[in-house]
């Protein structure tokens, strides 16, 4: 990405019936991404529906990754995120999880994963941009659905409008997909997040602040007004800022 060799984490969401598919992207694995990742996702499929048909499916089956289950209780019930509540209280749809350790509970999405692996980033991919690998990705999905898989008479995007048929509806507003943080600026006018540091106008210096911490952004508000938007680092004990903010 952008000439640097990296490892990227992707997130991936099928839909079992039709076998449609979407995959994108993240520098990380947060999160952040996790809820973005439901957001883009929802919005592929309304990308595909008649009109009047865009929505989000009934349930979705995860597995039991952090970023979604706090603990499991010993009745085997799960105690959920904060982040991953507020997802679902969003979009109302009811969530389903495989048992640990037993992949083949969604043996569907674990195929999906190598699929996408050895068709839609081999060779491996170059790209300026995380937007133009994503943009890739979708293209890559998209161009899927006119194929007929084994057993199956129709292609995945005929199959597919009965899946979109089958979703709740109406499809809301997207998810404000990030992580809130709040926080304190410093004496050097600098705001602490994930290790990293980000500039604001000296004027702030020692102010409450809200830091919303998305994929590729951090903004960061006092009060009502937004105050500083950076590009967000994957590094650590990183400077980011603005020169701007420093001159009187």
């Amino acid at each position: 990405i952008g000439g640097v060799e990296q490892k990227i984490h992707y997130f991936a969401f099928d839909l079992p019936h039709s076998d449609a598919n979407f995959v994108v992207a993240y520098p990380a694995e947060t999160t952040e991404a996790f809820c973005d990742g439901h957001v883009q996702a929802f919005a592929f499929f309304a990308s595909l529906a008649a009109q009047g048909q865009a929505g989000v499916p009934q349930s979705i089956l995860y597995d039991n990754t952090k970023l979604a289950v706090a603990r499991i209780l010993g009745d085997g019930k799960r105690q959920r995120t904060r982040v991953f509540t507020e997802l679902q209280s969003h979009y109302l749809f009811r969530d389903r999880f495989g048992r640990p350790a037993k992949g083949n509970d969604k043996g569907k999405v674990e195929g999906l994963v190598g699929y996408a692996r050895r068709n839609f980033m081999v060779p491996v991919p170059v790209f300026d941009t995380f937007a133009a690998l994503n943009a890739h990705l979708a293209d890559c999905c998209r161009k899927r659905l006119g194929e007929v898989l084994r057993g199956e008479t129709e292609t995945i995007g005929e199959r597919l409008h009965r899946d979109l048929a089958a979703f709740r509806q109406p499809l809301p507003q997207p998810y404000d997909a990030c992580e809130k943080l709040g926080t304190r600026v410093s004496s050097l006018s600098l705001v602490r997040y994930r290790s990293n540091d980000y500039s604001v106008p000296t004027s702030f210096g020692h102010r409450d602040v809200l830091v919303r911490g998305y994929v590729h952004e951090v903004v960061i508000a006092c009060g009502t007004e937004v105050i500083a938007r950076h590009p967000r680092s994957y590094e650590r004990e990183d400077f980011v800022f603005d020169p701007l903010h420093y001159l009187a």
